[in-house]
């Protein structure tokens, strides 16, 4: 038995709380330099403020995955986490402009990234499982089609906020170099409409129980099994690799003496390594029943199209955080010609850069509905997704190269259109090739390889500018550009292993 198709108002429904929910990442990625930079952080600072935000994803995502997988309530197996996520995350995006009037603001605007970041990813990872639970398989492009539409509108709508307030007479400058009142009524207003939209999904979306569920699933959830097993077999060496790369990444750092951030990257590894280890015991034990195991047997034994959509994953978010944190000091020191915040050419060209994020949203979602369900008939979803990625590498390309406003706007097209395909193509071919039973964790799973790079970025590329362009913020550009056109290369692999493509 197959699920029920679902009319346009149906997918409409499903993927309207993405809307609100990339409203706040927009307001996050866009403005949140900018943020620290008026509290009083230099450019070599922003990356290591940033940390937050992907290490609550990395810690976040498979836990979620792991307990949506396993919940039903009266509120469904998704909707609770879409629920709790929006209602933090409103509440962050409400605290954030007040952090001028504390002892510690910078300290406290940290905080309310992390709350932000976390939540947002509460409410993010369901969705991305949600619209495999709710649609039949013949059905999963355009299900992510139009989620990727509604990320794309909720983006330009948060990413166009304060330009917007500004041309309503908002003052764009604070007294004394504090939070200007277009970000704090942008992050107020953002909140609202975030909560608002993600209510929206709750209430016009009714989810299958587990029983509908397994009937839709088939055998396909009896071939989801318990990977945990997999884990009796392992040896406790298999371990020793992630503890020995942590301990030289510390080594490393505390011998040539780099920024101290690196170190949570060595953190990191010995903590997985350790948790690996802890699984195995639990298992060899007889108990495999429990998150940890399942969360460790799961990502060991990723399908085998998950482990090369991985790598793709891997480079394509790292182009993508460069460009977050690094667009707002690019454009106002080379487009705009000032490092100082408190500055009218500085401000002009922080808006710029909302205006900016915004046509690269405006593209995204107009190229998920109008080119890539189009190109990926004609093509196939593999080199769809190679050729999006080469679009956006030459649009960082242009950032790197050019130092017109109005000519950024044509790289932003090319930015665009990668945008849209990265949010649709790998997990439209995930959704239809992997167990039903499972999609939530492996969906958290697979949100780690979007974290894990912008870890790295938020750690370590600080630490390469200091040391080999200190104060030149371009060339971040020029490593997005690289690192997109190793993903496209990258995707290539991908189409041996890919049965179907939904």
């Amino acid at each position: 038995m197959d699920k029920p198709r679902q009319s346009w108002a149906g997918l409409w429904n499903i993927s309207f709380g993405f809307f609100g929910i990339q409203i706040g990442f927009a307001l996050q990625n866009s403005n949140m330099s900018r943020v620290f930079q008026t509290l009083g952080a230099n450019i070599d600072e922003l990356s290591a403020l940033w940390v937050a935000a992907p290490l609550t994803g990395l810690l976040v995502q498979p836990i979620i995955g792991h307990l949506s997988d396993r919940t039903w309530n009266r509120l469904g197996r998704r909707r609770p986490y879409f629920l709790t996520g929006a209602i933090f995350a409103a509440l962050a995006l409400f605290l954030m402009p007040f952090a001028p009037g504390f002892a510690m603001p910078l300290i406290f605007s940290a905080t309310m990234l992390w709350v932000l970041d976390a939540s947002l990813n509460v409410s993010m990872e369901p969705f991305r499982a949600f619209v495999g639970d709710m649609l039949r398989t013949d059905q999963h492009s355009a299900g992510y089609a139009v989620q990727t539409a509604f990320i794309g509108a909720g983006a330009v709508v948060g990413s166009i906020f304060p330009f917007l307030l500004e041309h309503l007479g908002v003052a764009n400058v604070a007294p004394g170099g504090g939070i200007p009142d277009t970000v704090r009524w942008s992050f107020w207003a953002g909140g609202a409409a975030l909560l608002a939209a993600v209510l929206w999904t709750i209430a016009t979306t009714r989810e299958y129980s587990p029983e509908q569920l397994a009937a839709f699933g088939g055998a396909e959830s009896i071939a989801a099994a318990d990977t945990t097993a997999a884990l009796a077999t392992r040896s406790y060496a298999t371990t020793l690799p992630w503890i020995v790369a942590g301990a030289l990444v510390i080594g490393v750092v505390l011998h040539f003496a780099l920024a101290k951030e690196v170190l949570l990257l060595g953190a990191l590894l010995i903590f997985y390594g350790l948790l690996s280890a802890i699984a195995i015991a639990l298992v060899k034990a007889g108990r495999s029943a429990n998150m940890l195991a399942s969360i460790v047997g799961d990502f060991s034994g990723m399908p085998p199209v998950m482990k090369r959509l991985a790598l793709v994953q891997f480079f394509s978010w790292s182009a993508l955080f460069i460009m977050w944190v690094n667009t707002t000091p690019v454009v106002t020191q080379y487009v705009f010609g000032s490092t100082d915040t408190a500055s009218a050419a500085y401000n002009e060209g922080a808006n710029w850069v909302n205006v900016l994020f915004t046509v690269y949203n405006g593209v995204a979602a107009v190229a998920a509905l109008a080119l890539l369900p189009a190109l990926s008939r004609r093509i196939g979803p593999v080199m769809t997704h190679s050729l999006c990625l080469v679009a956006g590498a030459l649009g960082y390309l242009g950032f790197f190269v050019l130092r017109d406003a109005n000519a950024l706007l044509v790289c932003e097209v090319g930015i665009g259109i990668a945008w849209a395909s990265i949010l649709a193509m790998p997990y439209a071919i995930l959704a239809s090739n992997l167990p039903q039973a499972k999609l939530g964790i492996y969906m958290g799973l697979f949100n780690i390889f979007i974290v894990v790079p912008q870890l790295l970025v938020a750690t370590v590329m600080g630490t390469i500018m200091t040391l080999a362009f200190p104060g030149e913020p371009v060339w971040t550009m020029l490593f997005a550009a690289g690192s997109l056109l190793v993903a496209a290369l990258a995707m290539q692999r991908v189409a041996s292993v890919v049965p179907k493509a939904g």
